[in-house]
């Protein structure tokens, strides 16, 4: 048996075990809808209790713009070149000033002509939502026609990368760089958590970048600093989203919380967005862990 059919062979098993049956939380949820009431725009929220296999899908199904999230289908791409041998985390890159590009991140500061490798690439995509390696982390992983290929494997209809994927205009004008659900964000968190993406040792180091977020107010905040969290936030003016995994001591859940059409537009803690990202990541520890 050759090792792409193996490989192949043990990714679908894995995903018809992930498939695996799960019940709605009606407590839960009713929890959680008296907990959105009012909001100002449009959300989506998947919740799944790893453990005992029970979830709440309220809107979870719909597709949003993923903004900075888009950057777990990106890491997912450089590890698959990582896996085929055609990058290493230790290898070299020369920053030039023409890559420098707008918004969050650190490597826009950069002189030109300084030295990078991989790994620090990988770390400021994820830690500190920078942009200039984001793109150029699109770049070394095939671009989003290879990207999105893998999400397609991974059997995940709607997430997919937009910005400079081409047959992805549309797309891109409708929802800017990437899109996917809540529900199929969190399942591919899932997924990485469980050993299922790329290979178990690839899972295992994507795991662990996306365990060292920069960008801890939202979310995070409500979990304590003594558990393991894995996430992602995503931010434009008029959406906020965040997906994460708890290692909780009685057990793993991941929810993902995605907004869009937000009226409350301002950027700062107090946005509605984002007070009712904390309030649902602190109504979820609570209900798991107390």
């Amino acid at each position: 048996m050759s090792k792409i059919f193996l490989s192949f062979t043990l990714l679908f098993l894995s995903l018809c075990s992930f498939g695996q049956k799960r019940s709605t939380d009606k407590k839960l949820e009713k929890q959680i809808k008296q907990l959105i009431l009012g909001f100002q725009g449009d959300v989506g929220i998947y919740v799944h209790d790893l453990k005992k296999h029970k979830e709440v899908n309220i809107g979870a199904d719909t597709i949003f713009p993923t903004a900075s999230i888009v950057k777990i289908p990106i890491l997912i791409g450089v590890f698959d070149k990582i896996e085929k041998g055609e990058l290493q985390l230790d290898q070299e890159f020369i920053y030039r000033e023409t890559q420098k590009y707008g918004g969050s991140g650190l490597m826009q500061f950069f002189k030109d002509s300084s030295k990078v490798d991989l790994k620090t690439l990988v770390a400021l995509m994820l830690s500190y939502s920078d942009n200039v390696t984001s793109i150029w982390n699109q770049k070394l992983a095939g671009g989003g026609i290879a990207i999105n290929k893998l999400m397609t494997d991974l059997q995940l209809a709607h997430t997919r990368v937009n910005s400079q994927t081409e047959g992805r205009k549309g797309d891109w004008e409708k929802y800017g760089w990437g899109q996917t659900t809540p529900k199929e964000i969190a399942d591919l968190l899932t997924l990485i958590r469980q050993g299922k993406v790329i290979s178990e040792k690839s899972s295992d180091r994507m795991y662990r970048f996306l365990g060292n977020m920069f960008y801890d107010e939202r979310g995070l905040s409500q979990i304590p600093a003594t558990v393991k969290a894995a996430s992602k936030t995503g931010s434009l003016d008029d959406v906020r989203s965040e997906v994460m995994l708890v290692n909780a001591p009685k057990g793993d859940y991941v929810f993902s919380i995605f907004t869009k059409n937000n009226q409350d537009q301002s950027w700062g803690k107090t946005n509605g967005a984002e007070v009712l990202t904390r309030k649902l990541s602190k109504l979820l520890w609570d209900y798991y862990n107390k």
